[in-house]
């Protein structure tokens, strides 16, 4: 091929682009690509075109509709001078012609690229293994473990992003270049001075700004989605008429958020809302998933399309007691890579997951996201951050589209219309081949279309970089393999994925693979295929023994004095350790997407979605009120709960009471006491999105409030229907059945609080109902009915803490049973419960302080949901 490139031209209507070797180029509808089409039958990211080292390559990135190359449907194939290719149809899809250029414009690389079959093999011929083998009282090493084999002197290299990605079964892909002369290449993020801080390097990593515009004094260059702006950023991030530049008096210029949704940011620290901040050339300005530089009178943007790098230096959690549950944990992956975590129990690999998306920072060390500190820059990052949990993070009940409408919702901007939120649902379903799901359930899915549905999720927002926790968690090997291949498209499409893993069965798929050793150190990080040929076994099975049989052994020692080390992590280790300095708790809060009532109103809307996708939940708690009222009916009684003739008592007043306020302590801490924890998941990642807590709660409370006092309504229209009631009430005079029922309500509504208490509380699900038992249990007991409560020492005061102790009062007053009931002495007719006194002021006490404990437990519980968020944001 001699030293130069074969440049050619793409002509797309009359536009040329001249195409770069050194860089890919993407084709597609996403207006931050680089050849856009303006074509509904053309794929978000299409394809992409690229120098392949031996010739110019087309690729098809699944897109739905196919690519086209003399009217075959291809997935990748070589083009040049001459060439011509539809996108999206056969015969009349848009069409891209290639043309040749002169081969002077662009540098030669210094090297010949290979043929990836030519790819040199880098993997060592003899398999590493310590020194000394351990020894101990287990017995000797295990089978497999030989002298370390003495290779041949040569200089290590490190790895940047075209280092042998590999394609399924260990082979390199297609397009890899062989390093240039003297085996080293330069990292592609290394560690220097910059706006990012503490070393996070140059502002863009190694890339040039995506585009330019000339700023003029005294003009004012206004950012935004909507096409009036200035500066037009096609982003649903942005909102629509997002910040704006301008210059002071002085000469220098100042960024002024114009009240945007998800925040504007100086150097990664967002600025108050509506307020502004001097920028200098040193300054980085980020508006949504664009950065903006200052240079002269120039304005550098660069627009973050997912190719990122990621590393992690140094990273040490120490928990209580001194105990390090991770331990100096390095690695650094480039671009568009996908990056599985595997390891045995206990080593550390939840809670490396947490330190590398900024959830539980590390006491020590740094996570740099594209060169940019995570944990200093968070407020802003965390946007291009997707987590999947291991657990489902959307409702089942629900349809696909149905839940990504009120995650889209949640997510985007207040002023982002219905039309583009489902447009951008759209795009997600159709990447992720969901879209022939989207009117189904989501729990009638199978295991690997829900884990589809969550990364789907995440998508919404566009993240660059994913983190998924055993996403094949109790899939078969058949899903294994479709969830892994889902991953390795993520990559391939232009982000960094890093996967935490149990399943070895498909690491062939990921470019690097970090194994963690007993105690949360690095036992091995590099190309997955070398891994086993490191450790000298022929099975993971045997590795994972020897992990456990071996646990005090230097797994990370071993790791850093071999040649896989310098290969592959010495770079990133070379960085000193630093202590992790959290900015101020409102840096890093993020800020709320849209009002505290605008999330209300689609929290309220979507709950009550699930209810009504849930018939017998609905049947359920329409049946029990009604089944609790009809229990009350069998008791009989000659006088109702009328007041009976003088001298004539009527003890079956109180056990009717009783009952009826005992089935609405159980009805309403049963509506609860599931709720909080089986969305728990849910909460957690849609809080650290920007949830309000209190928009969550009060959703919460004000549904299953209305569920709660129709139940008592039920309750009191049953369990009254045959009784006579007292003439007049102590309140609502004329209808005593009423007031009656106000205080069930009451009952009912504490009782729902206190079922989220429970729920907020315990950490699974099947805890749930003991504690709901126990509770209604504990309602009878102190209701002070059954026995004397008022008197009695330790056991008065407990009942002051009982609900079901002010309902009966309450109702007590109402029905006057300080004279229905006879005394608890009979010789001492004044021997009656003081809080039963048939006065008004005593009615309205007992109300205040059985809702007081309704609210008391709606702090609490509030207190309590703080345990289940990002510990970032607890502080």
């Amino acid at each position: 091929m001699g030293l130069g490139v074969p440049e050619i031209v793409l002509e797309l209507n009359g536009q040329t682009w001249t195409l770069d070797p050194s860089r890919t180029y993407a084709l597609g509808r996403d207006p931050q690509g680089d050849i856009v089409f303006d074509d509904a039958r053309v794929s978000w990211r299409h394809a992409t075109v690229r120098w392949a080292g031996h010739g110019w390559v087309i690729e098809d990135h699944g897109s739905t509709n196919g690519t086209y190359v003399q009217g075959r449907r291809i997935q990748q194939t070589e083009i040049g001078p001459g060439s011509s290719v539809h996108l999206g149809n056969a015969t009349d899809g848009p069409r891209v012609t290639v043309q040749g250029a002169p081969m002077a414009a662009v540098a030669a690389p210094q090297q010949q690229a290979v043929p990836a079959q030519h790819a040199p093999q880098q993997a060592p011929q003899q398999p590493y293994a310590p020194q000394q083998p351990p020894a101990g009282p287990q017995g000797p090493a295990p089978a497999g473990w030989a002298q370390q084999a003495q290779a041949p002197h040569q200089a290590p290299y490190q790895p940047a992003d075209r280092q042998v990605p590999q394609q399924p079964g260990g082979a390199p892909q297609q397009g890899w270049q062989q390093p240039p002369a003297g085996g080293q290449v330069p990292p592609q993020q290394g560690p220097g001075p910059g706006p990012g801080g503490d070393g996070a390097g140059p502002v863009y990593g190694d890339r040039s700004p995506t585009t330019f515009h000339q700023l003029s004094l005294g003009r004012v260059m206004r950012i935004g989605r909507a096409l009036e702006n200035d500066l037009v950023v096609s982003d649903l991030q942005v909102s629509r008429n997002h910040a704006e530049f301008h210059a002071t008096p002085d000469g220098r210029f100042e960024i002024r958020d114009l009240g945007s949704h998800n925040g504007t940011y100086v150097n990664g620290m967002p600025i108050a809302k509506s307020g502004s901040a001097l920028i200098g050339p040193s300054d980085i300005v980020g508006v949504g998933h664009s950065t903006f530089r200052l240079v002269g009178d120039r304005l550098e943007e660069f627009v973050d399309t997912g190719e990122i790098s990621f590393s992690a230096r140094h990273l040490t959690v120490t928990v209580d007691g001194g105990k390090q549950i991770l331990r100096d944990v390095s690695f650094g992956v480039p671009e568009k890579s996908l990056v599985a975590v595997i390891g045995p129990s206990g080593s550390g690999k939840s809670t490396l997951l947490k330190a590398l998306t900024g959830y539980r920072p590390a006491d020590r060390g740094d996570v740099l996201y594209d060169n940019r500190n995570l944990y200093k820059q968070f407020a802003e990052l965390r946007q291009r951050i997707g987590l999947v949990p291991q657990d489902d993070i959307l409702h089942k009940e629900l349809t696909v589209r149905t839940a990504l409408k009120f995650a889209a919702k949640l997510r985007f901007p207040a002023d982002t219309t219905e039309q583009e939120r489902a447009a951008r649902i759209d795009e997600v379903l159709r990447e992720l081949k969901l879209d022939i799901h989207k009117e189904k359930k989501i729990t009638s899915l199978s295991g690997g279309q829900r884990k589809r549905v969550s990364v789907a999720l995440e998508l919404l927002t566009k993240p660059s970089l994913i983190f998924l926790d055993e996403p094949t968690s109790g899939l078969d090997p058949g899903m294994d393999r479709d969830v892994m291949q889902l991953l390795r498209g993520l990559a391939d499409d232009g982000r960094t994925v890093l996967v935490v893993t149990h399943s070895v069965a498909e690491l062939a798929l990921c470019d690097k693979l970090l194994v963690m050793a007993p105690g949360g150190s690095v036992a091995y990080f590099g190309p997955p295929e070398e891994a086993l040929n490191f450790f000298g076994y022929q099975t993971w099975a045997d590795v994972f023994s020897a992990f456990e049989e071996y646990r005090e052994y230097d797994w990370a020692g071993r790791w850093k004095g071999s040649q896989h080390y310098q290969m592959y992590a010495a770079d990133i280790d070379a960085v000193a350790a630093q202590s992790v300095q959290m900015p101020p708790p409102q840096a890093v809060k993020p800020p709320k997407t849209q009002p505290w009532g605008a999330q209300l109103g689609t929290l309220i809307r979507r709950y009550l979605s699930v209810i009504a996708s849930d018939k017998g939940f609905i049947g359920l708690m329409v049946i029990l009120p009604a089944v609790l009222g009809l229990v009350s009916v069998v008791i009989p009684t000659d006088f109702g709960l009328k007041p009976p003739p003088p001298g004539r008592f009527n003890s079956n007043a109180g056990t009717i009471m009783l009952i009826l306020s005992v089935g609405m302590c159980f009805a309403g801490a049963a509506n609860s006491v599931r709720e909080l924890i089986k969305e728990r998941v849910i909460y957690e990642r849609e809080r650290a999105t920007g949830l309000s807590r209190s928009a969550y709660l009060m959703s919460k409370v004000i549904v299953l409030g209305v569920t709660t006092a129709l139940q008592g309504v039920i309750i009191c229209a049953i369990g009254f229907s045959n009784r006579e009631l007292p003439d007049e009430g102590i309140v609502v005079k004329s209808l005593p059945a009423v007031e009656l029922c106000l205080v069930i309500i009451a009952l009912g509504f504490t009782s729902m609080m206190v079922g989220l208490v429970i729920s907020a509380l315990v950490k699974t699900a099947e805890k749930t109902m003991p504690l709901l038992v126990m509770f209604a249990i504990v309602q009878v007991v102190f209701t002070g009915v059954l026995f004397k409560i008022f008197g009695s020492p330790g056991v008065e005061q407990i009942a002051w803490l009982m609900p079901s102790r002010w309902a009966i009062s309450a109702s007590a007053a109402t029905l006057h049973l300080q004279t229905v009931m006879p005394p608890w002495d009979p010789k001492d007719p004044t021997d009656v419960d003081p809080l039963w006194d048939a006065t008004a002021s005593q009615w309205f006490t007992n109300m205040a302080i059985l809702v007081a404990i309704g609210v008391i437990c709606g702090f609490l519980v509030a207190r309590l949901l703080r345990r289940h968020e990002p510990e970032v944001m607890r502080k």
